[in-house]
């Protein structure tokens, strides 16, 4: 089984990925990862990517494509893939329409995952963690137990990312709004797209993606 999980910055596509990893022993690609991965082992995509990523451009969609081959044609994918991340465009859609079918395989289904925008402002900017172990908590949903002190380490040290700001977050969802959604119609011509409370509890949205997958 192969789906596409949509959802803007913050949505929890990760959390629900490494659930269904754990769950179904699908594989979670994501294109940022690999990049990042590509970058750090020095291969010669990883130094194009570099390079294009430090001159703030745009990655080119073949390049993205062949890595994204490379990695399809890895054994520990058969067992179905979670794409996350990817595709953003239209052209990018249709390219992984072609991977896919270029390995006799085909897309599943498309979940979008649905936020209230500022809901989910306040679900980022309040977002912190251990140094030490990286325990996530958040300041008005998850505090310690004892203030300062990390419940699973006892550090009494938390950082915050710097992109976790209101503005920062609002930027993210209007990007989103602007360059992933229209992909949707694509995919709804299909019959392919469902749509799951991305607001929800974190058990619950797993429960409603599970039960797409089971067919329910």
């Amino acid at each position: 089984m192969n789906i596409v999980l949509l959802g803007p910055p913050g949505a929890g596509k990760g959390t629900q990925a490494s659930r269904l990893e754990q769950e179904r022993g699908m594989v979670q690609v994501s294109t940022g990862d690999m990049l990042r991965a590509a970058v750090k082992a020095g291969t010669e995509i990883g130094r194009m990517a570099d390079e294009i990523m430090k001159a703030g451009k745009l990655f080119p969609d073949d390049l993205m494509s062949q890595i994204l081959g490379e990695r399809l044609d890895q054994p520990d994918t058969e067992r179905g893939v979670i794409f996350d991340g990817y595709p953003r465009t239209q052209a990018q859609a249709e390219s992984l329409d072609t991977l896919l079918s270029e390995r006799k395989r085909s897309l599943d289904h498309v979940i979008e995952l649905t936020v209230d925008e500022e809901a989910l402002v306040d679900r980022i900017t309040g977002r912190f963690s251990c140094t030490r172990c990286g325990a996530g908590y958040h300041d008005r949903y998850k505090l310690p137990k004892v203030e300062g002190v990390c419940d699973v380490c006892g550090n009494d040290e938390f950082k915050r990312r710097p992109d976790d700001n209101a503005e920062t977050v609002r930027q993210r969802l209007s990007e989103y709004r602007a360059k992933t959604a229209p992909i949707l119609p694509y995919y709804e011509a299909r019959g392919l797209v469902r749509r799951v409370d991305g607001m929800a509890p974190i058990e619950a949205v797993n429960r409603s993606i599970e039960a797409i997958l089971d067919g329910a």
